[in-house]
């Protein structure tokens, strides 16, 4: 009975020093992960606003359905494992820029995506995302800096986006 009772004093202790380090991280965060592909901006462009087609090539996303605008923009409510995000497109310049933010309050983290896409000079383009997320949750906001990283969901997009053209993901 001992060692279940340190077991568990050991499991509060290590979720309240985890909750405490997250407490004193900031809630907001910027992180930013280019793509360099063999494609045109336009053939992209095509890709990553199809919103409808990406469940074919996102390895992570399971479905995707249009739902009621926000503000006047057009919302896409995307679903993952264990979780729906809804999308709201803010900023639309084709071919070239993108803006999507999480259109809930209910998740404990938000923020927008601002997909910029520039051409190559051998032909190719660049697609840079940058995320400009928060985490409200200290708990999460420890994993998500610590354990995940502000990067992963960008670069599990990008390595499934490069996996769609039939490319390796070249991922900076």
């Amino acid at each position: 009975m001992f060692w279940f009772l340190a077991a568990v004093g050991v499991m509060i202790a290590a979720v309240l020093v985890v909750t405490a380090i997250g407490s004193v991280l900031p809630e907001a965060h910027v992180a930013t992960r280019t793509l360099t592909l063999r494609q045109t901006p336009q053939s992209v462009w095509r890709v990553i606003s199809d919103f409808a087609g990406q469940p074919q090539w996102h390895s992570e996303m399971k479905s995707v359905r249009r739902v009621p605008d926000q503000n006047g923009h057009e919302v896409w409510e995307e679903e993952y494992p264990g979780m729906k995000i809804p999308l709201e497109t803010l900023e639309v310049e084709i071919p070239r820029r993108m803006v999507r933010r999480i259109a809930s309050t209910d998740l404990g983290f938000g923020g927008v995506w601002e997909y910029s896409i520039t051409p190559t000079t051998e032909g190719g383009c660049q697609l840079t995302i940058t995320e400009r997320g928060t985490v409200g949750n200290p708990l999460f906001r420890f994993m998500s800096r610590f354990v995940f990283g502000h990067t992963a969901t960008m670069e599990k997009y990008l390595t499934s986006l490069a996996k769609k053209f039939g490319e390796s993901p070249n991922i900076r």
